[in-house]
């Protein structure tokens, strides 16, 4: 009678966790050329070099706060890796990824995260947008690909207009915004 239990209980444990441990990472990765200069002084010289964030995270995870229309999440340390022109910034703590899926307007993911510059703490700020519709409302509750998995990205033209486009603040330095025309792919 015991054993039975035993197997009874192991098995509900299983079923349990089988959808935790099928779970894969979701992937995305924003590239492209960085460029114009949209606002700042451009200290770090990225006008007209290649620009990479990629963002690995759980699909299980739960928004920090929300909206009707967006969702933030906090990721990780470590699920964030920023390149430009060729040189690593490593991520500094945790960083954050907010879904925008607006009634009409292209969805758009912006994501935040600490860097080292030079020993000197600094933040950059990646916007991607894309088609109207790349996201479901599903993406409102736990992070998600999009849909196509692969989408063109256009440049803004005006800093925080439309478009995507990359900030970088380093202190002493100031704040800089870039367009960014390239791609953006998501995988699990």
């Amino acid at each position: 009678m015991q054993g039975k239990r035993r197997w009874l209980l192991i098995t509900v444990l299983m079923l349990a966790l089988c959808p935790l441990l099928a779970a894969a990472d979701i992937m995305y990765t924003i590239s492209g050329t960085l460029g114009p200069i949209l606002s700042g002084s451009d200290p770090l010289g990225a006008n007209g070099e290649s620009g990479i964030l990629t963002a690995t995270f759980s699909p299980t995870l739960t928004p920090t706060s929300s909206t009707s229309t967006s969702a933030t999440y906090t990721l990780p340390a470590g699920s964030i890796t920023v390149n430009i022109g060729g040189t690593l910034y490593g991520t500094v703590g945790s960083s954050s990824m907010k879904y925008n899926i607006p009634a009409s307007g292209p969805d758009t993911i912006v994501i935040t995260s600490k860097v080292n510059v030079d020993g000197i703490d600094g933040t950059v700020v990646g916007t991607a947008s894309l088609a109207h519709g790349s996201f479901t409302s599903a993406a409102l509750k736990h992070p998600t690909t999009f849909k196509p998995a692969t989408q063109t990205l256009k440049a803004a033209t005006k800093a925080g207009g439309a478009g995507s486009q990359v900030q970088y603040s380093v202190p002493l330095l100031g704040t800089t915004v870039l367009g960014l025309s390239g791609s953006a792919t998501s995988a699990e």
